[in-house]
């Protein structure tokens, strides 16, 4: 089985997880570490930046299916070549820190473009901005279906107001993502990743909200010893396989 079919295999049993170095995360020692972390915990792919010294090295670090993410379809094309399973428009959730956004009809030409340049063998994956109202969420989603995408993902937003302390933090932070991905998973078939605020606390409610997947980034990227990476990686992968399980015994 392929890199890329194992990850497909989860998404169908519902317990893919994704470890998320950093669309903006060029230091390649932490990237080496978020890496090593995800491959060793048993998650199902790691996703990383489009710089393509950083993408050379961690295709042969990992046998992980190693995901690529941009906004520039040029450097997710060139990703393909150096060894990229799969390629992710987005995440925009890192880049609405820096000022930028991205309307509907923005992320759709550039998913055209890039499904353009790809062709239609390699995996593609499309961040929904969390920004847009719902209904242009609904509304994208659909026309990236038509388009052929693999898998949506879903975000919450970029806040700088202090969180509230403990759980509550944790489920306010995940709060906008988990409920796009309700309302997404009810108006189109393609298999939806839950992304921005999941970790430990808030995974299984992504699952429970109709997530395929989870993608999982600061919880695990932001730690600071790889012990601590490894196992937050593990606890994630545990939940995954628990919902895939449970998900089995209730059909």
């Amino acid at each position: 089985m392929s890199r890329i079919e194992s990850f497909k295999r989860a998404l169908e049993e519902k317990r893919a997880v994704k470890i998320i170095a950093g669309i903006d995360n060029f230091d390649t020692e932490k990237v080496k570490k978020v890496v090593i972390a995800a491959s060793n915990s048993g998650a199902n792919a790691v996703d990383i930046c489009a710089n393509p010294d950083i993408v050379a090295e961690m295709r042969h670090l990992t046998d992980l299916p190693l995901f690529v993410s941009s906004v520039k379809p040029q450097e997710l094309a060139h990703a393909v070549i150096l060894g990229a399973d799969a390629v992710e428009l987005g995440n925009f959730d890192a880049l609405y820190k820096k000022g930028q956004s991205f309307t509907a009809d923005e992320v759709f030409e550039l998913a055209k473009e890039t499904k353009k340049l790809i062709g239609d063998d390699i995996f593609f994956c499309v961040t929904i901005p969390g920004e847009l109202e719902i209904g242009e969420q609904i509304e994208l989603a659909r026309k990236l279906e038509e388009l052929g995408i693999d898998l949506i993902q879903t975000e919450g937003h970029f806040s700088n107001e202090a969180p509230s302390n403990g759980v509550r933090g944790l489920i306010e932070r995940a709060e906008l993502t988990i409920s796009n991905t309700i309302e997404l998973s009810r108006n189109i078939e393609t298999p939806i990743m839950t992304a921005t605020g999941i970790n430990p606390t808030t995974a299984a409610l992504a699952f429970a909200a109709g997530a395929s997947a989870i993608g999982c980034g600061s919880c695990v990227n932001k730690l600071d010893s790889e012990i601590s990476m490894l196992a937050v990686s593990k606890s994630l992968v545990e939940i995954a396989e628990r919902n895939a399980q449970y998900t089995v015994e209730l059909v």
